[in-house]
């Protein structure tokens, strides 16, 4: 048991990694929680710091969710225990205990877990997140559309309801975190990425 709760707390920290914290300190100089949206995330560093430096934090942000779900099968394989340390995971990059627990949106990560729990609507969500950020130029409504797609991506993929619901608690929850992007898109004042300007 205490390994089990060991492995969590573990999960908990990977997912604190704040790597668009260090990743723009490194490559721009800059703090990236008092430039553009103030978000410790991979687009907040695409639009701030620059694209290679944003797809880095994409990649770094999406592996430290899949890593410690992927890997919990060697401390328990139960579908509880799998959710416990993806709830740890995804709240560690919400709630960084190494930024005074601000962090970011779960976007990244939070594929990063369901890419090991639930591989091909994981896949779909990142896919619908692609098609409507390259049309919109909003990478917060193509983060949201993704979200809102997973649980139903889920369900129709023939998984569990207990898997659906966990993918619908948590895509509820990271539209919540949007809430200020969801304002913004209403009133016309959310910025757009541009996907191939090169900073």
């Amino acid at each position: 048991m205490l390994i089990k709760i060991l492995y969590i707390v573990l999960a908990y920290l990977c997912g604190s990694i704040p790597f668009a914290y260090i990743i723009a300190k490194a490559v721009g100089r800059v703090d990236i929680r008092v430039v553009g949206s103030g978000n410790c995330g991979s687009a907040n560093v695409f639009r701030s710091v620059g694209k290679r430096a944003g797809i880095a934090t994409f990649i770094a942000d999406t592996l430290k969710g899949f890593i410690p779900v992927y890997f919990a099968i060697f401390i328990d394989n139960t579908f509880f225990y799998f959710v416990a340390v993806a709830a740890a995971a995804i709240a560690g990059h919400m709630f960084t205990i190494f930024l005074k627990f601000k962090g970011g949106k779960g976007v990244a990560t939070g594929l990063g877990v369901f890419l090991a729990l639930m591989p091909l609507p994981a896949l779909i969500a990142f896919a619908v997140f692609g098609l409507v950020f390259v049309f919109s130029g909003y990478v917060s409504l193509g983060s949201i559309c993704a979200v809102i797609c997973l649980p139903l991506a889920s369900y129709f993929s023939g998984y569990s309801i207990a898997t659906v619901a966990f993918a619908f608690a948590a895509a509820v929850f990271i539209v919540y975190k949007h809430k200020a992007n969801i304002k913004r898109l209403m009133e016309g004042s959310e910025r757009r990425s541009k996907i191939f300007k090169e900073r």
